[in-house]
This record gives structure tokens, C-alpha cells and sequence, in this order.
């Protein structure tokens, strides 16, 4: 089987995605999943790619959501990704577009992070230095009881995916804050964003 790194991971995320906010919410999760992986003794690598090819049809599916994950497997196992990504990336949509139930340690991470990054993103983006640098989670968990904010973020599927793991939202929305500070530029934040 051939062995895949984040070079074929961009090329196949951007011969599929053009928009730059889907591609820096790609960024944003690989960066998330990759953190969570060092913090489980897991594969870095593997859960990074996972992360950032998990929405590699959004562009072509974002009008028939149904199809959302499914097109985006097939791309990959045609491509000759390993099955454990090509599951990752049908877990994620769990209950919205996808019956594949998340199972490994991988794939509980990606659906509940998935969402969670696009939130906490959010919460800095709003703030005066829209960084994430200076950003709590108290702040975050303020606005999460506002649900006029980012109304778009489904709650639901983090707080799923929070029981799954076993974890308290807290520890999530700190370790999603970490992971996301050394790549803040890349995804839209700063001071220059």
C-alpha cells in the first residue's frame, strides 16, 4: 500500500477545494487532530491526514449534503488511502450524512473536534486581536451558551462526541485552543486576519 504524507494530502484537499476557508478549516482540524494524537500516544501522521482531508467534497457536495462523506471516501480509496482514513472521514458525519458510526479512538476525536474547531475559531475571530493567543475557555464556553453565536456550529454533535470520549468540554476546548495557536496565521487569525 502506498504510503501517504500531508504533500499528497494538500494536492488531493486542493484538486477538490478552492475556497480558502474551507481549506483553512482543514488546516485547523489537521492541526486539532494532530495534537489529540500526541496527547493519546497515537499515529500523528495518520490522525493529521484524517484531519485534513475529513471535508475533501464539501465543495462538490455542499448542495446535496446527503452525498457529504460519501463522494469524499470514494476519492480517497480511489486513490488508495488507507481504510482506517477513509472511515475517519465517513464517521465524522455520523447521524447527519452517514450511518458509519465512529468506533476508534481516530474517529470519536475527528467528529467531536470537527465542529469544535469551527467554534473556537469563531470565538477568536471576534475578539479585538482576533487571536487565539490570549483566548480561555471560559471565554469560549460564554459564548457557547449563546446560541445566537455561530449559530451554524452544531452543539449537538460536539457535545456527542465529547460523551463518546469520556471527556469533559472543557479539556476539549483547551486542547483544540492549544493545538490551533501555532497555526493561527495559516488559519485566518491574528492580528492580521
Amino acid at each position: 500500500m502506498k504510503q501517504f504524507d500531508r504533500n499528497d494530502a494538500m494536492e488531493i484537499l486542493q484538486e477538490h477545494n478552492s475556497e480558502i476557508n474551507h481549506i483553512r478549516h482543514a488546516l485547523a482540524v489537521e492541526a486539532a487532530m494532530r495534537f489529540f494524537a500526541r496527547v493519546n500516544g497515537e499515529n500523528e501522521e495518520e490522525w493529521g491526514l484524517a484531519g485534513l482531508v475529513h471535508d475533501i467534497d464539501w465543495e462538490t457536495t455542499n448542495n446535496d449534503p446527503s452525498m457529504h462523506t460519501h463522494l469524499g471516501a470514494s476519492w480517497l480509496r480511489d486513490a488508495g488511502y488507507p481504510d482506517t482514513i477513509v472511515r475517519a472521514v465517513l464517521a465524522h458525519g455520523w447521524g447527519i450524512c452517514s450511518d458509519v458510526e465512529p468506533v476508534s479512538l481516530m474517529e470519536k476525536h475527528l467528529y467531536a473536534i470537527d465542529e469544535l474547531t469551527g467554534f473556537v475559531t469563531a470565538v477568536a475571530l471576534v475578539r479585538p486581536g482576533k487571536s487565539l493567543q490570549d483566548l480561555t475557555v471560559k471565554s469560549v464556553k460564554k459564548k457557547w451558551k449563546d446560541k445566537a453565536f455561530a449559530r451554524g456550529v452544531d452543539r449537538d454533535v460536539i457535545e456527542k462526541g465529547t460523551a463518546m470520549l469520556g471527556k469533559p468540554l472543557e479539556e476539549l476546548i483547551e486542547g483544540v485552543i492549544e493545538a490551533l495557536r501555532p497555526v493561527e496565521k495559516e488559519i485566518g487569525l491574528g492580528e492580521e486576519a
